[in-house]
């Protein structure tokens, strides 16, 4: 479970930031269904992206000792799920987007909440794990002891 959570957040990561970077280059035009903008929507889809590129940081700092991160993993979570009710918010108001801006806002919605229960689990396996016995320690030199 711990490797396949890693696997997931550092694939998610990595997805993110490659998105991220191709926004703050090409600019909202890139994106699937997208038309001409003015120069305030370029540079806030450029700034967004690169917001949108540290929550990948994030997701990918989070790999290494996941079992442990538990409050950074909820929190990328949530900005995510967010920004896919966000999503919700936009089609309600604008209508339906391009067919892959809605699979996304899919991913958005259940993805989130599936990083967040395989962390939990994750953590309380390896809270769950007694200690390693100490080793054995020789008093006085001849005596082995062993730690309680």
């Amino acid at each position: 479970m711990r490797r396949g959570l890693q696997f997931t957040l550092c694939f998610f990561g990595v997805t993110v930031i490659v998105v991220a970077l191709i926004h703050v280059v090409f600019g909202p035009t890139i994106a699937p269904g997208s038309v001409p903008v003015n120069a305030t929507l370029d540079s806030q889809d450029r700034f967004y992206g690169t917001v949108f590129g540290g929550s990948g940081v994030g997701l990918l700092w989070c790999v290494r000792d996941v079992e442990n991160k538990g409050i950074f993993v909820r929190f990328l979570a949530l900005t995510i799920f967010a920004g896919g009710l966000a999503r919700l918010v936009s089609m309600a108001v604008m209508g339906m987007p391009h067919a892959f801006i809605v699979g996304l806002t899919l991913l958005e919605l259940f993805v989130p909440p599936a990083l967040v229960l395989a962390q939990r689990r994750v953590s309380r396996a390896a809270n769950a794990r007694p200690p390693s016995p100490a080793p054995p320690v020789k008093v006085g030199g001849t005596v082995p002891f062993t730690h309680p």
